[in-house]
């Protein structure tokens, strides 16, 4: 596992470091994260809170994700990627932003229940209903 890991925006505007190992790989279904994926749903990886140092400015929004829960989703100004999201107890880091995410594969689905009826869970990931 490739500690730290590196990534940024589309644009290369926003750099960011990551110092610790991921807590976790997810996909998640709920509706809200597919709105801001603009896809059947989003890969999102979680790490602890203070291992991520970014360079670069970041613009950011507060939203009620489906789980009643406040997140901050904080994105390229320039570009408009989408690079982490602030949650209760840790960070999100979009998958997609990773200079190198081949060495991830999702370990857990949220919100199963909800994913679109053409699209196919990993066959080796946990399945929850919500966010628990």
């Amino acid at each position: 596992m490739p500690i730290p890991f590196k990534g940024g925006c589309h644009c290369g505007a926003v750099r960011y470091v990551c110092s610790e190992e991921p807590t976790t790989v997810i996909n998640c279904h709920c509706e809200d994260c597919r709105k801001i994926a603009g896809s059947a749903f989003i890969t999102g990886v979680l790490v602890p809170p203070d291992s991520v140092k970014i360079s670069g400015e970041l613009k950011s929004y507060k939203v009620e994700a489906d789980s009643g829960n406040d997140i901050t989703r904080n994105f390229c100004p320039i570009c408009g990627t989408r690079i982490l999201v602030e949650l209760e107890g840790g960070i999100g880091v979009s998958y997609t932003t990773l200079d190198d995410n081949s060495w991830l594969e999702p370990a857990v689905e949220f919100y199963a229940n909800k994913a679109l009826p053409w699209v196919n869970l990993c066959s080796n990931t946990e399945k929850q209903m919500d966010m628990a």
